[in-house]
């Protein structure tokens, strides 16, 4: 901080504190969003509530800036010494870690105002959001399974949407959070494939590294896990043929992801984690189509 006014050190800081939430880089919020409205419209049979539906839209944004705030804060000692994040504010020392915990409360504080807008449920369930979110970030200096965490992290709006849409968590809900959490592991360990080499030098633990020579094989595995929970739970809904679409679409896009990282190249693996957007998208699609041509 400096000796200016605080609004003017705001306005000075902007650029930077919009990089260090990672608005420049929204894939990571898209990969939040897919499986939380995946949840909104099931629990909804197709209608979701508005008022419930913008609270959470919103709400992923808030939570998504707020985890890479955090996440940024925990490897501010380590990111410079790894190519892909050397550049990241933190690291360069264009934001202190005061102002970046500042910037994670404020953010916190916005998420919560959000969820208190819906019901008693919902909030007692987002202490558990709010709890993963924190921790997330510094479990890769205590066990080679930070991707399950964050796998968790990724999926636990799905049960608050199911909250606050029908005031109950029922089983599906579930299933729809253990789908998510095995396809989270999967593409976040392609992520880490990325960095692997570096993480090795520096101590940071992964499931890439962990998986070793098999990860290729269990990355595939994970995705076919979370293909059967979603099937799981489409027959539970009596989800219809634009469902098996969408869903068709994303295994094809999982075989291509296979594809690209069958040689662990950096680049293709994280072409690889990028290209699961889409696979959420076409997800997404196949139900909302589902409800809404089968209606």
């Amino acid at each position: 901080m400096t000796d200016r006014p605080l609004h003017q050190h705001i306005i000075k800081q902007l650029p930077h504190y919009l990089k260090l939430m990672r608005v420049d880089r929204p894939i990571g919020t898209y990969l939040l969003l897919w499986p939380t409205l995946w949840a909104l419209w099931i629990a909804a049979e197709g209608l979701p509530d508005i008022r419930v539906l913008v609270i959470f839209v919103l709400g992923v944004y808030v939570m998504r800036a707020a985890g890479c705030v955090i996440n940024d804060f925990a490897d501010r000692k380590v990111d410079g010494h790894v190519e892909r994040t050397r550049e990241r504010p933190l690291a360069t020392g264009a934001i202190t870690a005061k102002e970046a915990l500042y910037l994670f409360a404020v953010l916190g504080v916005i998420a919560f105002l959000l969820v208190l807008m819906t019901n008693t449920l919902t909030i007692m369930l987002s202490v558990g959001g709010i709890v993963l979110a924190f921790i997330y970030p510094f479990m890769k200096r205590y066990t080679h399974l930070p991707q399950v965490v964050l796998g968790a992290a990724f999926s636990w709006a799905i049960p608050m949407a199911y909250a606050a849409q029908t005031s109950t968590v029922p089983v599906e809900a579930w299933l729809l959070f253990t789908a998510n959490l095995l396809w989270t592991t999967a593409y976040d360990t392609q992520y880490a494939m990325v960095d692997r080499n570096d993480d090795l030098k520096i101590g940071v633990k992964s499931t890439a590294i962990l998986f070793g020579d098999l990860d290729r094989h269990i990355i595939i595995l994970l995705q076919i896990l979370a293909v059967i929970a979603l099937i799981i739970t489409a027959g539970m809904k009596e989800l219809g043929l634009y469902f098996y679409l969408g869903l068709s679409g994303a295994i094809l896009l999982f075989v291509y992801q296979s594809k690209l990282i069958w040689q662990r190249e950096r680049e293709s693996c994280f072409k690889a984690f990028l290209n699961n957007h889409w696979a959420g998208l076409l997800i997404l699609a196949g139900i909302i189509l589902d409800y809404t041509l089968q209606a």
